[in-house]
């Protein structure tokens, strides 16, 4: 089989390079010219951990073209992953998925043998067979089934490490149009996956939906997580590490996505409760699980803030955010909690300079903060120069901060605990009880209440 990837942003160009990688003949897609010229001298049109390097061993079998009559023509199956941003109301826009549906069309009405279209942009259900597909048909003048092939088929993949995740799904989905169009879809992974996952075919419907179920749960359970974590700081001695490594134990649990600490971000997962809400209250449904789950994600970054502000000597002074991607290995700053604490510590209107660094993410964190904060360039200068440092993220070289002395030791903020042993005197980790007389006298309230209302 022959792929297209249409679409090489950064899980286009993962999945062009991972294809090819694994010996199918791959033409990349895209209308910006200058990722075409990249991907055609081998370099990554995109940051991510590894491309790079696949890119090198491709071997001939990759190319890019602005021309999609060159790419269709030239393959078997063409893969849609153009951007799906949310609108206005916070359902998954199908302009670009449906722009491409057409392009697609236009050259299949010239081309005699059957050609797959899989879907893989996430899009909300019905999207696919309502939105999509008469786009197809009316370009073509041909008919789904007979004439070509249609299935939704999204990735499970997170940034940082697409390509590990591309080709090492825990399960494949397909949603397939008809018989025919999942059995090639199903052949094409056979051959691509490298640890042969399970593969659940399914309507198009049906899997839209568990796409956005899936990413829906899993910030769930990162909320609850974090709901943990805040109770864990107002315990005397209360430790979420403590209790949701016990947590995880059970198998009806499991311990992925169970760290409490600061609140998730990225290009997904912020919008997908938000498009989930959407779909659920136009069903006539009520949508308060996954409102209450962005709501309370929303929180947590003025949370940290907060403590930040309330560290500081007579509330003023120098915080420094160490953190603007929204985790480890990328340099995306959409939805960063490092981004959101940074822009509220410079709104506060207290006089404080707001300091920050982070290993790949400057450049995208300066398009959104602009001059709000100053940018260092190292951890020493943050250290050196805060009164309170804030780890918004946990890159690894964040967990050596403890091995650098300064004059002045600042308070650390730790959303992500990475300091075991740092002095506790200057130290505050999310998720952690001070043994203080505050939080003994709460809970013993508490206590106290409940034995009053069994003795009266």
């Amino acid at each position: 089989m022959r792929v297209s990837v249409i679409g090489l942003g950064k899980l286009g160009a993962c999945m062009a390079a991972a294809f090819a990688a694994r010996g199918f003949q791959t033409i990349g897609v895209d209308v910006n010219p200058q990722t075409v010229e990249l991907l055609n001298q081998k370099r990554a049109p995109v940051f991510e951990p590894g491309l790079e390097e696949l890119l090198q061993k491709v071997e001939g079998r990759l190319r890019a073209t602005q021309d999609y009559q060159d790419a269709i023509l030239a393959s078997d199956v063409s893969f849609i992953i153009v951007p799906t941003p949310s609108n206005q109301a916070g359902a998954f826009s199908l302009k670009y998925v449906r722009e491409a549906a057409k392009s697609i069309g236009d050259v299949l009405r010239h081309k005699p043998s059957y050609h797959l279209v899989v879907v893989t942009s996430t899009v909300l259900p019905g999207s696919t067979e309502y939105g999509i597909l008469p786009v197809l048909e009316k370009a073509s003048g041909k008919k789904c089934g007979p004439d070509f092939g249609l299935c939704y088929s999204p990735e499970f993949i997170a940034l940082g490490s697409v390509i590990r995740d591309f080709l090492n799904p825990d399960f494949a989905l397909i949603g397939e149009y008809d018989e025919r169009s999942g059995d090639v879809l199903e052949t094409i992974y056979r051959d691509l996956f490298e640890n042969n996952p399970p593969i659940a075919r399914m309507s198009l419907v049906n899997a839209e939906l568990t796409k956005i179920a899936l990413n829906t749960y899993v910030t769930t359970k990162i909320t609850f997580a974090n709901m943990l974590a805040e109770i864990c700081e107002n315990l005397p001695g209360g430790d979420v590490d403590v209790v949701t490594s016990a947590l995880g134990l059970d198998s009806r649990i499991g311990p992925k996505y169970l760290k409490g600490a600061l609140g998730y971000g990225g290009t997904c997962f912020p919008r997908d409760n938000v498009a989930l809400s959407y779909l659920i209250e136009h069903l006539g449904l009520p949508a308060d699980l996954p409102r209450t789950v962005d709501c309370l994600n929303r929180r947590q970054a003025s949370k940290v803030a907060n403590l930040a502000l309330a560290a500081l000597p007579d509330g003023q002074g120098t915080v420094a955010v160490l953190g603007l991607s929204f985790k480890p290995g990328t340099n995306v700053v959409e939805e960063s909690q490092g981004i959101e604490i940074a822009r509220i510590l410079s709104e506060s209107g207290q006089k404080v300079k707001v300091i920050v660094y982070d290993p790949v993410a400057m450049d995208e964190a300066r398009k959104v903060l602009d001059d709000q904060v100053e940018y260092v360039h190292s951890v020493e200068t943050c250290l050196e120069r805060a009164d309170v440092v804030v780890i918004a993220v946990p890159w690894a070289e964040f967990s050596r901060i403890e091995n650098i002395r300064s004059a002045k030791p600042p308070v650390v903020i730790d959303g992500w605990r990475l300091l075991a042993s740092f002095n506790r005197q200057n130290y505050i980790g999310v998720g952690i009880g001070g043994e203080n007389e505050n939080n003994m006298t709460r809970l013993r309230e508490i206590v106290n209440r409940i034995i009053a209302a069994d003795e009266a």
